[in-house]
């Protein structure tokens, strides 16, 4: 980072490299992910990184301070036994949630049998991972269906949450995924998926 700047082009700069690390797959988070995959590996717990890490996965990368996985409550529970203070801290007290001490990120967790979005009750649910992961490059990630109908049903749900859907846009048109995928998706979600394709379809005007 250059000398005599102010506090934002520093922090512009910042940005650009942690950017940059993050696409090269040589940042903290990509390294937090790896870790917890070997971790949770090695204890023969059942899991699937979700969120961006699993978008990147898919075709469509956006940088992300965090990582996702789903569990279900047992496997939670066996994570912490094992882990905790050995690399891993609640990231408060009683949280699902865990920090890496050594990459300085946070491993939110979602549980199987909990809903996306609002939280409450609906057609889709957070899956048993062990029925949903399929091998990626490096870890176990959520399977394509099963990602867009979990953002597609957070973000339909829960105003906070827009996100998740400009994330199935942007992951149609990184993708060229295919109106048809609808036959794999919830009925629940088939709609705004079919909205979304249609809207991904449409390029910016020159």
């Amino acid at each position: 980072m250059r000398t005599g700047q102010g506090p934002i082009e520093q922090r512009f700069e910042s940005a650009l490299e942690n950017a940059e690390r993050f696409f090269m797959k040589t940042g903290q988070v990509h390294q937090a992910a790896l870790a917890i995959a070997q971790r949770l590996d090695a204890e023969n717990i059942p899991y699937a990184i979700a969120g961006a890490m699993a978008l990147g996965a898919h075709g469509y990368e956006r940088v992300t301070s965090d990582v996702d996985v789903l569990l279900t409550r047992e496997g939670l529970a066996r994570l912490k036994q094992a882990c905790l203070g050995r690399g891993y801290v609640d990231k408060f007290p009683g949280s699902k949630g865990v920090r890496d001490t050594e990459h300085g990120v946070s491993i939110d967790v979602l549980i199987a049998g909990e809903f996306p979005g609002d939280g409450l009750p609906k057609p889709v649910a957070f899956p048993d991972p062990a029925t949903v992961a399929v091998d990626g490059e490096r870890f176990r990630i959520l399977s394509l269906p099963t990602l867009i109908e979990l953002k597609l049903a957070s973000g339909m749900t829960a105003p906070h949450r827009l996100k998740d859907l400009a994330d199935v846009l942007e992951l149609v048109r990184a993708a060229k995924l295919p109106a048809e995928l609808t036959a794999s998706l919830d009925p629940y979600v088939r709609d705004k998926y079919l909205e979304l394709w249609r809207a991904a379809q449409t390029e910016d005007p020159e």
